[in-house]
C-alpha cells in the first residue's frame, strides 16, 4: 500500500494544480487554519480504549490498548497492551502519555473521552495533576470522538487484522511498528498530505526518479515513497 504524498518527496506543486487534481479524484479542499486555531487544536487530544484478540497458550485472549490522538496533527500515542484493563493500568498508561507530551511547546490542555467505565476518577486526577482537563462526551455520541475511532479502525483493518497475533509482546511490537509508520510516514489530507509529526519541508524545483525510494514497514505490510538521502 504505497503512500503517494508529494509533499514528503519535496516536490514543488502549485496550489491550483493540487486543487484540480483533488477535485478530479472527488476530494474536497480543506480550509486553512489560522495560527491561533492551530495552537488551540494542537493542545486538544482524544483517547479511547480498544481491544484485539491474541493467540496464547491459554487460548484466545482479549488484549486492551489505549489510543491517544492529537486532534490537530493526528499524531497518535498507543499504550502497551494488557489483559486486565483496570484503573491502575489506565493510570500507568496515562502517565506514559503525559511523560511524552508535557514538555512540548503545545502541551495537552484537554483530553476528550467517552463514558467508558475504565476512565475512572483516578484517570481524571492523574491528568488534573499536570494541569490537563478532561472533557467527558455525551452518552451515545461516538461521532464526537470520531477521529480517534477512525484511527482505531485504521490500525485494525490495515494492520492488526492481517496478522495472527501471538500474545502481548507480539501485539505490542506490531502496534509500535505501525504507529511509527502512521506518525512519521502516512500522509493525511487535512495535514496537506504530510504525516502527523513531519514539518513542512523546503521545496525544490525538481526531483529525479532516482532520488525516490520505496521503504517497507511492518514486515512489508505497508510502504511509503520517500526521498533518498543525499
Amino acid at each position: 500500500m504505497a503512500d503517494p504524498s508529494n509533499t514528503k518527496l519535496f516536490v514543488n506543486l502549485g496550489a491550483s494544480q493540487v486543487r484540480r487534481r483533488l477535485k478530479g479524484f472527488g476530494y474536497g479542499v480543506c480550509k486553512v487554519e489560522t495560527a491561533g486555531k492551530k495552537k488551540r487544536s494542537s493542545s486538544l487530544w482524544a483517547v479511547d480504549v480498544f481491544s484485539v484478540k491474541t493467540v496464547t497458550i491459554k487460548g484466545l485472549l482479549e488484549m486492551y490498548l489505549m489510543a491517544f490522538l492529537c486532534l490537530s496533527t493526528r499524531e497518535v500515542i498507543v499504550t502497551s497492551s494488557t489483559e486486565h484493563p483496570n484503573s491502575a493500568w489506565v493510570v500507568e498508561q496515562t502517565k506514559v502519555f503525559l511523560d511524552q507530551t508535557m514538555n512540548r511547546e503545545h502541551k495537552p490542555s484537554i483530553v476528550m473521552h467517552d463514558r467508558d467505565t475504565k476512565f475512572t476518577k483516578d484517570f481524571t486526577a492523574t491528568l488534573k495533576a499536570k494541569g490537563v482537563r478532561t472533557n467527558v462526551l455525551p452518552i451515545a455520541s461516538p461521532n464526537l470522538n470520531g477521529r480517534v475511532e477512525r484511527f482505531i479502525q485504521t490500525i485494525k483493518y490495515e494492520c492488526l487484522f492481517k496478522f495472527i497475533l501471538f500474545g502481548q509482546r507480539h501485539l505490542d511490537h506490531i502496534v509500535s511498528e505501525f504507529v511509527d509508520y502512521y506518525n512519521g510516514r502516512r500522509s493525511h489530507m487535512e495535514r496537506g498530505h504530510l504525516p502527523p509529526i513531519q514539518v513542512v519541508p523546503e521545496e525544490v524545483p525538481k526531483l529525479n526518479r532516482d532520488q525516490i525510494m520505496v521503504r517497507s514497514y511492518v514486515g512489508g505490510l505497508v510502504q511509503s515513497f520517500e526521498r533518498r538521502a543525499a
